[in-house]
């Protein structure tokens, strides 16, 4: 216990916490989802507390735009794949803890077992159709869900799906936010965001699942936290179950990269759903459908050609997939993974399809 003693004195020190909280962090396996802005952090902080295990799942590389808060990854690492390149580093912080990479989309086929080996999910992805997923995976296998969220100089956290004394279930995130999955509120990279947000929010996240292992605190279950950095208020909502029903998972969109896409385009019918001004600005081909005015406009669309949406980082089109499955069922849709933010930015070798 020596070596434990010195690494982890501050917090054993701690009123309440002491050597059996330790223990149970040590016992502890987390499933972080989404190795961004917020799982950097909460990454950091727990392994640094000696979470036992501690799974990173992110199917995406590092990219330039994602380092002024991503903070675990340098201008070397661009390119790489986040998951792998997240663990190595948090290996070197502390290599008594287990570290398992899951370098795959999260999907309705493989969340049931992607979570299965753990006793707690922390998502920090930025998409609603993810958030979703996880949240209905967490009720229907009984696992707490550590909630984060963050946009321009506003986070929030919550800890959904948490067992009470009586036996019930904290509200989850379809209590809170019902039809999420076709909401239309800009990601990080188009609704732009202070890197120092991230860091506070993925820092209260880490502390949500800590205070859950070890009992201490009360657990923001039942509640939503709410800071802006601007003047540095919070405030804590009281939540309630709304009866929000959850018995099977959301069929997940499918997600077809651009090399695939390049491959068989002539199959497809492309939906760009950014804005008038980025499609002229730069885009890909197809026919361009704002995502504010699809609803007016899904009619357009012929629903026995398989459809493409794209935009800057897949967030709009992912809601703009929905909005068309169901306008129009039946039709074969698909997502463009990554979107064309990083085409943009770096256009040779792109041509229009």
């Amino acid at each position: 216990m020596n070596e434990e003693w010195n690494r982890y004195h501050c917090q054993i020190a701690l009123p309440g916490f002491g050597p059996e909280g330790q223990k149970r962090l040590q016992s502890a396996a987390v499933l972080i989802v989404g190795a961004g802005g917020l799982g950097c952090p909460s990454a950091q902080y727990l392994a640094a507390a000696g979470i036992g295990t501690i799974g990173i799942a992110d199917d995406d590389v590092v990219a330039e735009s994602n380092l002024h808060r991503q903070i675990l990854y340098a201008p070397q690492d661009v390119g790489l794949p986040k998951a792998a390149t997240a663990v190595k580093r948090l290996q070197q912080q502390n290599p008594s803890v287990t570290f398992n990479t899951h370098p795959v989309r999260v999907t309705s086929s493989n969340v049931m077992e992607l979570i299965a080996g753990y006793d707690l999910v922390l998502e920090g992805t930025d998409n609603f159709e993810t958030k979703c997923l996880l949240n209905d995976a967490c009720v229907l296998s009984g696992k707490p869900l550590v909630y984060g969220a963050i946009y321009q100089y506003e986070g929030q956290v919550s800890v959904w799906n948490v067992l009470q004394a009586d036996g019930s279930r904290s509200p989850n995130y379809r209590d809170v936010f019902p039809g999420a999955e076709s909401a239309q509120v800009p990601n990080c990279a188009e609704g732009g965001v202070i890197p120092t947000l991230a860091g506070i929010v993925g820092s209260m996240q880490a502390n949500e699942a800590i205070k859950y292992f070890t009992g201490s605190g009360e657990l923001l279950c039942g509640k939503l936290w709410i800071m802006n950095v601007l003047d540095g208020r919070s405030r804590i909502i009281q939540l309630k179950r709304t009866g929000a029903r959850v018995d099977r998972l959301p069929e997940t969109i499918e997600a077809i990269t651009f090399e695939q896409l390049q491959r068989r385009f002539k199959q497809y019918t492309l939906v760009d759903v950014r804005s008038l001004q980025e499609h002229v600005a730069f885009n890909i081909g197809g026919i361009n459908i704002p995502l504010d005015v699809l609803e007016s406009r899904v009619h357009q669309l012929d629903p026995a050609h398989p459809i493409v949406c794209y935009c800057a980082t897949a967030k709009r089109s992912t809601a703009a997939a929905f909005i068309i499955r169901d306008r129009l069922p039946g039709t074969t849709i698909y997502v463009l993974k990554s979107g064309v933010g990083n085409m943009q930015a770096h256009p040779s070798g792109i041509s229009k399809m």
